[in-house]
């Protein structure tokens, strides 16, 4: 019994399949394609970097109050590009006609292609490098370094960070 039911569901199954003599059969075809440009993208996990007051004899290096601050760079490049992150500030650190030389500020970083600096006025300071396209995460912690020879005021500089990849 169990033969004759699979054998018969052979056969339709096969009828199934078979088409009739007279059917027509036509193909077409499309053209798939897509563009795929250079890309990058930068995310800085705090917009501000501030240092606190302290006593230089006890505290001759302050650390940034945000702490470690998160950075993304993501890149779309080909398989050999370079993709380089740099930080480079306006200029010094200025409260009205006062200045602390922004060199004063440096930090160390963590992260697979990250590397420690110092801040600079005039020329761009790496802050990270890799090769090809991913996204790259890591950290920066900034530093002050504080003196007794600093005028009172609130400093400011702005940085500006530059991710390029070709």
């Amino acid at each position: 019994m169990k033969t004759r039911i699979f054998v018969l569901g052979a056969v339709v199954l096969g009828l199934a399949l078979v088409q009739p003599l007279n059917a027509a059969t036509t193909t077409a075809n499309v053209a798939v394609s897509a563009t795929v440009s250079g890309l990058v993208k930068l995310t800085i996990g705090s917009a501000t970097v501030t240092f606190a007051n302290a006593d230089p004899d006890t505290m001759p290096s302050i650390a940034a109050t945000e702490g470690a601050i998160n950075i993304t760079a993501k890149a779309r490049t080909t398989a050999a590009g370079s993709v380089t992150l740099t930080a480079k500030s306006g200029g010094d650190l200025v409260s009205g006609g006062d200045t602390i030389l922004i060199g004063g500020v440096t930090w160390t970083a963590s992260g697979t292609g990250y590397v420690a600096g110092t801040m600079n006025k005039t020329t761009d300071q790496a802050v990270g490098s890799w090769t090809g396209s991913g996204t790259y995460a890591g950290t920066q912690s900034y530093v002050f370094a504080n003196s007794w020879s600093y005028a009172t005021g609130s400093y400011t500089a702005t940085v500006t960070y530059t991710l390029t990849a070709p």
